[in-house]
Parts: structure tokens; sequence; C-alpha cells
């Protein structure tokens, strides 16, 4: 790897960057754009630092990031996602390989699931007024931090921890 200091930096930049749009978004439900966009715009630092080949490398880590934010965009149009949620998980697409990504977005899934009927049980629905705000942020930080920690480390060229 050309710069594994320097990749490895990155890598836990990001998953600082995912922690705090976890407990932003537990405070607050909101994940900042600034946050989202510091995680996008330090993606091309990474894959230079890791060594990804522009082709077909970076060109499928930005197509990755486009698809999931137009279906993302989808989901927000029809009110079942947040505006910060799909820019987080977009941002989050150029850094994972697309195979992990995949694992990423499974995961993401099931841990929305979880955290919703936990918010239910623990009454974390309002009755009559405002449904219930999931602060989806957590599940995809959540999973984001597992497909790090799993040594899937992104785009390809990144070497694993325990290699």
């Amino acid at each position: 790897m050309p710069n594994a200091l320097l990749t490895y930096g990155l890598l836990a930049a990001l998953a600082i960057a995912l922690a705090v749009a976890a407990a932003t978004d537990i405070a607050t439900r909101r994940i900042s754009n600034r946050l989202s966009a510091a995680i996008a715009l330090a993606a091309p630092l990474f894959w230079w630092a890791s060594g990804l080949s522009l082709w077909p490398g970076v060109a499928v880590q930005l197509a990755l990031a486009a698809v999931t934010l137009a279906l993302c965009a989808g989901l927000f149009a029809i009110r079942a996602m947040g505006g910060g949620d799909v820019k987080l998980l977009a941002a989050l697409a150029l850094w994972i390989e697309p195979a992990a990504f995949a694992r990423l977005v499974v995961a993401m899934a099931l841990l929305g699931g979880v955290l919703t009927l936990l918010m239910i049980a623990g009454g974390g629905r309002r009755r009559g007024r405002k449904p219930l705000a999931v602060p989806y942020g957590v599940a995809i930080a959540a999973a984001g931090l597992w497909v790090l920690a799993s040594g899937a480390l992104g785009p390809e060229g990144a070497a694993p921890i325990a290699g």
C-alpha cells in the first residue's frame, strides 16, 4: 500500500466521523451537511493513499455513490429516509468497495429495524401528531463501523488491519 500510515489515519478519521454522526443523530435527529461533505471530500485523498486506480477503481466508487444517492433520494422523496441519512450513506459509498457496501446496506437495514422496534417498545411513538423519528444515522454508522472493523477497509488496494 503506497501510504499505509495516511490510509489508516484517514480510516480512523472516518470512524470518528461516523461516531459523531450517530451521536448527533441521537441528540438532534439531524446529521450535519458539513460532516457528510467532509466524509465525501476526504474520499479522494483516501483513494490516492490506498493506491486506488482511476479506472476502474475510482470510477466504480463514483458510480456506487451516484447510484446510492439516486436510490436514497427516491426514498427521501417518499419520506422513507431522511436527507441527512441520504447524504451520509452516499458519502460513505465513496469509501467502501461495492461488495462490502452491499454488506453494509444489509447490516444497516437489520440494525435500523431493530432500532425501530426498540424505539416502539420503549414508547418512542408519539400519539397523534408526529410519527416516530428513528435516528437512522445510528444504523448507518454502526454498519459502517462494522464493515471497517471486519477488514473491508474501503476500495481495492487498502490492506486489512490484521493482514
